[in-house]
C-alpha cells in the first residue's frame, strides 16, 4: 500500500506536469507559433515520437516539463554592442533563438503574437493546473465527501481526564464522568444540548463550551437512540487540561464524549473556501522563502528538526503518499487525503509559476503586459509602435533563478531523504 500511495502521487505529479504543458502548447498551436518539442521531464530523452513539426517525448528527470516554441527571442531593433559578459549572453541567445526559424516559418514566431495571444499561450500552462486542482478538489470535497467529525458519539469517556492511567483506562475508584452519569451511551446522536439543536461535532463543541458549569448545575440533552428521542441530564464539569505544544494550562467544560468519524459530503462553496486557504498559505510561503531555505540547511546538515509546515519536495510528497496509503484507515479515507494532496501540489504549481520572473511563465506574462503596456502608450502619444520587448537582456536574471531553483530542488531531494517529514511529525 505504501508503494501503492507513492506511485499514485509520483504519476500524478507526471500527469499534472503533462497537462500544464498541454495548457501551452494547445493555444500556441492555435495561434500558429511553430511548437517543435513538448517535453515531459528534463535530461535525457527515455521516450519521444516525432508528430507533425513537434517532437512528445519523456525525459529521464521527471521534475518539470516544457515546450520549445520557435522565435522566443525577437531579432534585435539595432545592433547591439556586446562589450560585456551580460550582452554577450544576450546575443548568444538570440542568435540560437533565430536559427530555429527555419524558411517559410518567419511568420509561426512566438515574438510576432499580439500581448492578449501571448498572455493566453503563457497563463494557459498555470491554468490548467488550477482546473486541474479544481477538479480535483470538487470530486474529493463534493463527490467522496472528507473524514468528518459527527454528531453522533463513538465512545462515552467513562472518567474524569486527569484520572485516566498511561495505558488510557481509567484508575481504581476514578470519578465517573457527566456523560456516564447521565446516561449517555455509544452510538447515541446527539440532538440538542442546553436547548441548542445541534448537527454536528463543531456544534456539539460549542454547545459544551456554554454550559453551565456551576455545581449541581444539570443540562439537558437529547439524543437519538434506537430511533427515538431520548432526554437526559448531564452536570457537565470543568476540567483542567495540561499545557502541550506551546498552549498554556486552561480549564474547559467537560462531557465525556468522542464522535464518530464519518465521510461527509460538502458544498461545493467548500473546496472555494480551501483553494482561498491554500493560495494565502502559498502565499505566505513564498514570501518567507529566505526564512525556509534556511531552516532546510539546517535541517539537511546541522541536525535540526524538520519543519512539519516547511517546504518539501517531489520526493518529499511521494513519502507522505506513501504513508497515508500504508495507514491504519479505511480505504476510502487514505484516497480522499491523496487526492488532497495531489490537489495542493496542483494549486502550489499554479500559484508558483505566476511568480513575475523569468524563467517561471509569471516572468513571460509580465514581460508581455510590459510589451503591451509600450504599445498603448506609443498610440496614446502618436509615436512609432515600438517592436518586441527584449526578452535576451533579461536573460541573465533568467539564468539566475534557473541556478535557484535548481540548487533548491537538489536541497529537496536531499533533505527529504535524510530528514524526512513525516505524519504526526
Amino acid at each position: 500500500m505504501s508503494l501503492a500511495g507513492i506511485l499514485f502521487l509520483f504519476f500524478g505529479i507526471l500527469l499534472s506536469i503533462a497537462i500544464h504543458e498541454i495548457g501551452h502548447m494547445v493555444p500556441a498551436k492555435k495561434f500558429g507559433v511553430k511548437v517543435t518539442q513538448y517535453m515531459v521531464g528534463f535530461g535525457p530523452t527515455l521516450w519521444s515520437k516525432v508528430k507533425g513539426d513537434t517532437e512528445y517525448g519523456v525525459k529521464a528527470i521527471p521534475l518539470g516539463g516544457y515546450i520549445r516554441m520557435i522565435g522566443m527571442i525577437p531579432p534585435a531593433n539595432r545592433p547591439q554592442k556586446s562589450n560585456g559578459r551580460f550582452s554577450q549572453i544576450a546575443e548568444e541567445a538570440r542568435l540560437q533563438s533565430l536559427s530555429e526559424i527555419t524558411p517559410g516559418d518567419e511568420n509561426r514566431v512566438f515574438y510576432k503574437l499580439s500581448t492578449p495571444k501571448k498572455l493566453v499561450v503563457m497563463i494557459g500552462g498555470p491554468f490548467m493546473n488550477l482546473v486541474l486542482a479544481f477538479l480535483i478538489f470538487t470530486v474529493a470535497f463534493v463527490g467522496l465527501g472528507v473524514p468528518a467529525a459527527t454528531n453522533q458519539v463513538r465512545e462515552v469517556v467513562q472518567c474524569l481526564p486527569s484520572e485516566i492511567n498511561l495505558s488510557g483506562e481509567c484508575e481504581i475508584g476514578a470519578t465517573a464522568s457527566p456523560a456516564t452519569l447521565a446516561g449517555i451511551q455509544n452510538g447515541d446522536i446527539i440532538k440538542s444540548i442546553g436547548g441548542t439543536p445541534v448537527s454536528n461535532w463543531t456544534e456539539v463543541g460549542q454547545a459544551i463550551s456554554e454550559a453551565d458549569t456551576r455545581d449541581f448545575a444539570l443540562t439537558p440533552i437529547v439524543v437519538e437512540r434506537d430511533g427515538q428521542n431520548i432526554s437526559l441530564r448531564a452536570e457537565i464539569v470543568l476540567v483542567t487540561r495540561p499545557a502541550s505544544q506551546g498552549v498554556p494550562e486552561t480549564q474547559s467544560p467537560y462531557l465525556g464524549i468522542s464522535p464518530e468519524v464519518k465521510m461527509q459530503r460538502e458544498s461545493i462553496e467548500e473546496v472555494f473556501v480551501v483553494m482561498a486557504n491554500i493560495t494565502t498559505a502559498t502565499g505566505q510561503a513564498i514570501l518567507s522563502l529566505p526564512a525556509r531555505i534556511g531552516d532546510l540547511f539546517g535541517a539537511a546538515f546541522l541536525g535540526e528538526q524538520r519543519d512539519p509546515e516547511g517546504l518539501v519536495g517531489v520526493v518529499g510528497v511521494t513519502r507522505v503518499g506513501g504513508e497515508i496509503a500504508a495507514a491504519d484507515l479505511p480505504a476510502s479515507w487514505r484516497f480522499v487525503q491523496l487526492l488532497l494532496l495531489l490537489g495542493s501540489m496542483n494549486m502550489a504549481l499554479f500559484l508558483f509559476n505566476m511568480i513575475p520572473l523569468l524563467p517561471l511563465d509569471g516572468g513571460h506574462v509580465a514581460g508581455a503586459l510590459y510589451e503591451g503596456a509600450r504599445r498603448q502608450l506609443a498610440k496614446l502619444f502618436r509615436k512609432p509602435t515600438p517592436g518586441p520587448a527584449d526578452v535576451a537582456k533579461m536573460l541573465p536574471i533568467a539564468y539566475s533563478m534557473a541556478s535557484v531553483l535548481l540548487v533548491l530542488g537538489l536541497l529537496l531531494i536531499y533533505v527529504d531523504l535524510v530528514n524526512p517529514i513525516r505524519l504526526g511529525g
